[in-house]
């Protein structure tokens, strides 16, 4: 085709009256608010939906003659007003962060994320990182965090799937036109693009940026697809997940490297940094350059200040899920960056190498974030256990449960994902304040409060809605893969709205398990053909584009939904996005969740039913560790684990027939005279009242303002005030300790007691030689607990040992107090780490030492001494 000589854009014609539609089409603050999305509507419903819910494409597109009757509908233009009325004070009120910790002018905090999902029509997004990433936003602009959002703007997004005539997946990358989306490209003064440059191997790479306006937070978006790249160049922010690894090395280079050198081109300049995933784990070499360059540390002093403001949160269970790159690869695109702050490449590759110096050794981006950052979690309870083990190699010495890994649990932004019926149910009964306070647990404690009839009747139209909606989309995919009338006319009578509704949606990756209840399938006839308690699936979600193994499990779903007893009772829906989504979590009674555990490390869908009266069957993996209780759902097991993954699938779809047979179909189809399942509606209610207020980002997002985000803006405040000096000084102390850490020893441990009772405590005394080391440079602690049968220490109690005196030839003395709260046979070590006030990161952990009972001397093994504690 031949190409433009030169553009030119065309911009809506929008009437004076009506300017207010254009700031409100650009704030995505409209996709969670049910009133500017009705504003959108009422000025004309199909295109609405033939736009894919895009207000900007709308506007651009809609007749004239209807622009203008909508400026002289007094109706019309109260309502637009109020709208943006409304707009304009949630944008200027106090904030949650404001009363809390003051207001900051300029952005203080950057998240950077490979992937946003906000809404449909801005589809850069796959799955549940960038859907999480959006709701991370939303609850930020909610909160008024000094925030703002690094990302990559794609020309073709994540893939569209649509299925050929025997199941199998298929992939079109349709290009988005971002002129017609909710997104501004940022100029200078003149008018021109912004352009960021990128140091590439013998070339700058260019990016534009483009910013995207979430609430209060701006999101910028960068895009190499401009004329100043070459042909390659301009491809590497063309698809999310494609290509290879090398495209993938280049994607992050642009939103680690490219994201940090765009926030100054903006003249932001934040000080701390969130990485959510290890993709955007190259900004921490970027601010290690800027903090060189200008000003003038080395490159161990600017690691020190870049990690204390520096936070990594991991979404990973298994190693095999993080990104690899080898030392060629590093050293090709890196090793320019090291030559510029005079670093040796070595080691700057070993920080990300499990096995620093051995030859092949891969460079892991997770563990170059977890070595740059000061602060790190997974995303549940259970997940923040599976990454200690994962990563404990790291620090051999420190007992897993002390691994300087976290958790903060994942939640959902729940205005976003709740029905616009059940908002205002909610606003009758909880209040207005529950769209403001979503984490408090006394508004959803009014949820009882709502008559069962009215919450039933809102549940019951929104599954409804969910009937209808999927017998129109099945019937649009069967016509495009050219079946015939018949057929298309047989998937506008499929499911029933009066049906037990199960929904299953979410990437189809072999260990999700889609194809769990295909285990008995005569099984499954009997329960979805049943005439009195009849039950209906609905499935969705998409396999990467190189997954064959899980475009099989779709495959076969699709096959299954093919037979004639169960055709009306079981639906695959293709191109799972926001939208299906939407509407999925909306109307389902159930949502079924069976991965292989542990291999969920939050998952966030099933939190998307709680609002909407929906409640969650799931293997206890994940959030569901903490989110289940006998009221507020059901497990799949006890949250056991398996080494026999078949059987494993085995047991747990066994279970999932168990619990369908024996408790959710009965109670689902157990009504009173009133055709209202009472009992069910009450595990409605207690799923809301106790989940509501946990698993939402408002509560999330205060979890990582409170824990991470200003303890590392305190870190970043103090280490770079009077020009880095404490900086130095904490860089020079650490040179100090691996100088002379090889010289400690203990010279001699003692207590005052073999034996004590319950209620006293046993004093312990150690010597220790020091060296070059002064006693404050140390903290020394008492490791006792209970013991297992090899005598090692289980649920231990960990105490200080104060310094008492100075003895001769640099010993020093600490003496620490073991509690005697329990009877029985117990154990103690002494261990040893460096300590300084201002070491905001793991450097003492990274140090540990245990006491041996050979030599007295702090090296890896442990000796444990028994004590007798005597009951009273």
């Amino acid at each position: 085709m031949p190409k433009a000589h030169k553009t030119y854009r065309i911009n809506a014609s929008i009437p004076d009256e009506l300017e207010a539609l254009n700031e409100l089409s650009y704030n995505l603050h409209w996709s969670w608010n049910h009133e500017t999305v009705d504003l959108f509507r009422r000025l004309d419903r199909d295109l609405w939906e033939a736009t894919y819910h895009n207000p900007v494409k709308m506007l651009g597109s809609i007749d004239q003659d209807k622009l203008a009757r909508a400026a002289k509908d007094e109706g019309f233009m109260a309502y637009m007003n109020r709208v943006n009325d409304n707009l304009q004070q949630y944008l200027s009120r106090q904030t949650w962060f404001e009363e809390k910790y003051g207001k900051f002018d300029t952005p203080q905090i950057a998240y950077f994320s490979m992937e946003f999902g906000i809404t449909e029509c801005l589809p850069i997004y796959s799955g549940g990182l960038g859907i999480l990433a959006g709701d991370h936003l939303k609850s930020a602009s909610e909160l008024g965090l000094p925030l703002v959002g690094i990302g990559l703007l794609y020309q073709q997004g994540y893939f569209q799937q649509y299925l050929n005539a025997d199941g199998w997946q298929q992939e079109t990358y349709p290009e988005n036109d971002f002129y017609n989306i909710p997104i501004t490209l940022q100029t200078d003064q003149d008018g021109k693009p912004i352009l960021v440059e990128v140091q590439f191997p013998g070339r700058v790479v260019y990016c534009q940026i483009w910013r995207a306006q979430v609430g209060r937070v701006p999101l910028y978006l960068l895009d190499t697809n401009t004329f100043q790249n070459n042909f390659n160049d301009r491809k590497i922010t063309y698809q999310l997940y494609g290509g290879d690894n090398e495209t993938r090395i280049q994607q992050e280079l642009i939103l680690g490297i490219g994201g940090m050198l765009a926030l100054r081109k903006l003249d932001v300049h934040v000080p701390v940094c969130h990485m959510n995933e290890g993709h955007a784990g190259f900004m921490a070499i970027e601010r290690i350059r800027r903090r060189v360059n200008k000003n003038g540390l080395s490159t161990n002093e600017a690691l020190e200040v870049v990690k204390s403001g520096t936070i990594f949160t991991t979404h990973t269970p298994v190693p095999a899920g993080i990104d690899i790159f080898s030392q060629d690869q590093i050293d090709k695109y890196l090793g320019h960056y090291f030559e510029n702050i005079g670093a040796n490449s070595k080691d700057y590759i070993s920080i990300g190498q499990k096995y620093p110096g051995i030859r092949d050794e891969p460079f892991n981006m997770a563990l170059m974030a977890l070595r740059t950052t000061a602060y790190s979690n997974g995303v549940s309870r259970l997940h923040g256990e599976v990454s200690r083990k994962m990563w404990q190699s790291i620090w051999p010495n420190v007992p897993v449960d002390e691994i300087p890994i976290g958790h903060v649990t994942n939640g959902i932004h729940t205005r976003s994902w709740i029905s616009n019926e059940m908002s205002e149910l909610f606003l009758r009964y909880l209040g207005p304040n529950w769209l403001k306070n979503p984490d408090d647990q006394t508004i959803w404690e009014r949820v009882d409060l709502i008559p069962d009839i009215e919450l039933w009747r809102v549940h019951e139209r929104r599954r409804d809605r969910l009937v209808a909606f999927t017998r129109k989309r099945q019937a649009e995919q069967l016509k495009r893969r050219g079946c015939g009338a018949k057929e298309v006319d047989l998937a506008r009578e499929i499911l029933s709205p009066d049906t037990l509704t199960i929904g299953f949606a979410r990437r189809f990756a072999t260990y999700k398990r889609a194809t769990l209840l295909l285990s008995d399938l005569n099984r499954l006839k009997r329960l979805l053909t049943s005439r009195e308690k009849p039950v209906q699936f609905i499935f969705a979600g998409k396999a990467h584009p190189r997954d064959n193994e899980g475009k099989e499990l779709i495959k076969q779903l699709v096959h299954l939904s093919r037979d004639e007893e169960l055709r009306r009772h079981i639906v695959f829906l293709e191109n799972y996005d926001i939208n299906v989504a939407r509407y999925l979590v909306e109307g389902v009674d159930i949502w079924l969740n069976n991965p292989r555990r542990p291999m969920e490390a939050s998952g966030t869908s099933g939190m998307k039913v709680v609002p909407n009266g929906g409640l969650n069957l799931s293997v206890i993996d994940g959030w569901w560790g903490e989110g289940y209780d006998t009221d507020t759902g059901w497990a799949i097991g006890a949250g056991e684990d398996y080494d026999d993954a078949d059987y494993q699938d085995e047991i747990e779809g066994k279970a999932i027939y168990d619990v369908l047979e024996s408790d959710i179909i009965p109670l689902f189809y157990d009504r009173g005279n009133d055709d209202l399942p009472r009992h069910w509606i009450s595990k409605m209610k207690s799923s809301m009242i106790k989940l509501g207020p946990q698993f939402n980002t408002n509560r999330m997002v205060m979890d990582y303002t409170n824990d991470f985000y200003m303890k590392a803006y305190e870190n970043w405040k103090k280490l770079s005030s009077d020009n880095f000096s404490k900086t130095k000084e904490l860089d020079k102390w650490k040179q100090h300790i691996r100088n002379h850490w090889d010289e400690i020893e203990i010279k001699s441990t003692s207590e005052d007691k073999s034996t004590a009772e319950v209620g006293v405590a046993i004093k312990i005394s150690a010597e220790i030689h020091l060296g070059a080391l002064a006693h404050d440079d140390v903290i020394v602690q008492i490791y006792s607990g209970t013991l297992d049968t090899d005598q090692n220490i289980t649920q231990a109690e960990i105490n200080d040992m104060k310094y008492s005196e100075t003895l001769d030839n640099g010993i020093y003395k600490f003496e620490g107090y073991i509690p005697c709260d329990e009877s029985g046979l117990f154990g103690y070590s002494i261990r040893i780490m460096p300590h300084h006030l201002d070491m905001p990161d793991q450097f003492g952990l990274e140090n540990m030492r245990w006491i041996t009972n050979e030599t007295q001397k702090p090296i890896i093994e442990k000796h444990e001494k028994a004590v007798e504690l005597t009951e009273v």
